[in-house]
């Protein structure tokens, strides 16, 4: 199983994936915020979405867990 985590620290804005869904490299997953700028999170690998770990509002910190691949 593959983990994607959070590239810095931000409040989750937008989940575009849900649990069972295919993926694919490159495919942005999660959209964070930070200092008002948008930053896309992408999977860096193609995979089914096992869990999703967090939820729009939440606040991440680099390095946190994002959403598991299978």
């Amino acid at each position: 199983m593959k983990e994607i985590t959070a590239s810095m620290a931000g409040t989750v804005l937008n989940i575009l994936i849900k649990e069972g869904d295919e993926i694919s490299a490159g495919q942005t997953v999660v959209v964070l915020e930070s200092m008002k700028m948008e930053i896309p999170v992408d999977s860096a690998f193609p995979g089914k979405v096992g869990e999703v770990k967090v939820a729009a509002g939440d606040f991440v910190n680099e390095g946190d867990l994002l959403l598991t691949v299978e």
